[in-house]
């Protein structure tokens, strides 16, 4: 019982990070990484920060996959990210999800 107790347990953990690198994946296929990274600020905030800004807000992933879609400015600075209207409004779920589930 234990080894199948193990195997699911490694079974998960090899899905999350499937799912982290797909996310991860998409952030670059959909051109956020030229402007963003994981875990420091490049042109735009670490995506670890967002997640910690954003953290405990309820409200937050209907609010960033609207600045997302639409492009937004004055949020992290004086330099505005601009709209991303050619990213599916799925895609934008998916991406700001695993942004939020960052640590």
């Amino acid at each position: 019982m234990k080894a199948v107790w193990t195997g699911i347990v490694a079974a998960s953990a090899f899905l999350l990070i499937g799912v982290a690198q797909a996310d991860q994946g998409l952030a670059q296929s959909s051109g956020c990484m030229a402007c963003h990274t994981v875990d420091k600020k490049l042109v735009g905030p670490g995506f670890k920060d967002v997640a910690a800004k954003y953290k405990g807000d309820a409200t937050a992933a209907a609010s960033l996959a609207g600045k997302v879609k639409n492009g937004t400015k004055g949020t992290w600075g004086p330099i505005p990210m601009p709209a991303n209207a050619s990213v599916s409004d799925e895609n934008v779920k998916k991406l700001v999800t695993w942004i939020l589930s960052l640590k």
